[in-house]
């Protein structure tokens, strides 16, 4: 009885702190992941994203990364705007990064989490992550049951859609795992057709290295020229192959204040294309768009701008 106790214990804690759904699985060794990732690591998919090639082991099994560890907890928290500013915006932003940076926001409710668990429960070890360490995020919260890895290669919730963060807490405590849900992809290629760099050359299988929210955060370099007429004007992250997906019509408005946009939604053309150092320093203060540097953002609107 005891871990169908702590389970329960773990599930109202979650709902709480605002988590849209929890779910819960043995912490081990992700078997089917392996030759997946090996594979897409062979193609060359990860572009210049190096740190990816790094602590395969790690990224596979949880007990690597928590020694001890018995359960992953997995927790959907959702981000979904409303309204849509990027309907009306001459350049855009993907809808998680309208808000406040979610690592802060969310790593604070992890630790109040762990905290709770503890004080319920007793001694519990273990570690909090948030698109932090390396975690196969998306296959935990599928493997207990959070939803199904889509064609476009998010996780897609039946009630929820795709509008969410992913967290974990990796503990050595012994829960009852949720069985996984089933794919309810179907014979839709929505994601697949909409994408306008061919990022999703098969179903389920991401090419990284053209993805438009590779070419406009994590690539340092000039964005290739093959790209030119083909950005959208997404200056920042990318959101066409979750906008276009038929799950995401169960999309809910988010409730956290903490995401709620930071005063560029009404920034004209002329504004995002004039924007000083110190402008972008202000506005994205604490925005994830801090993270591509005002360099980096220039460097986007400006690759936009010429394509047009």
């Amino acid at each position: 009885m005891i871990p169908e106790k702590h389970t329960a214990t773990v599930k109202k804690i979650a709902s709480e702190l605002g988590f849209s759904f929890c779910g819960i699985g043995k912490a081990e060794f992700l078997e089917e992941e392996a030759p997946k990732l090996e594979e897409w690591l062979k193609r060359g998919y990860q572009g210049k994203m190096g740190y990816l090639e790094n602590h395969f082991d790690k990224r596979l099994d949880p007990t690597k990364l928590v020694p001890g560890a018995k359960s992953v907890v997995s927790l959907l928290y959702n981000y979904y705007p409303e309204p849509d500013h990027n309907k009306d915006s001459s350049y855009k932003i993907a809808k998680y990064a309208y808000g406040k940076d979610y690592h802060f926001v969310i790593k604070d409710k992890l630790k109040e989490f762990m905290q709770s668990l503890q004080e319920e429960v007793g001694a519990v070890e273990g570690r909090v992550f948030v698109d932090s360490a390396p975690v196969h995020e998306r296959a935990w919260a599928a493997k207990s049951g959070l939803g199904w890895v889509g064609k476009n290669s998010l996780l897609l919730n039946r009630n929820l859609g795709s509008f969410f963060f992913i967290a974990e807490l990796i503990i050595d405590l012994e829960l009852e795992p949720d069985p996984p849900t089933k794919d309810y992809c179907g014979t839709c290629t929505a994601c697949m057709d909409a994408c306008p760099t061919d990022a999703i050359p098969e179903p389920y299988v991401v090419d990284g290295s053209r993805c438009i929210s590779y070419l406009t955060i994590e690539l340092k370099d000039e964005i290739p020229a093959e790209f030119k007429d083909k950005m959208e004007g997404w200056a920042f992250g990318c959101d066409i192959c979750q906008d276009v997906c038929p799950w995401n019509r169960f999309a809910k408005p988010h409730h956290e204040p903490a995401f709620t946009s930071q005063g560029w939604e009404d920034f004209s053309k002329q504004d995002w294309e004039e924007m000083t150092e110190e402008v972008f320093r202000r506005v994205f203060k604490k925005s994830p768009v801090k993270r591509t540097k005002y360099t980096g953002l220039k460097r986007n609107i400006d690759f936009i701008r010429k394509s047009d």
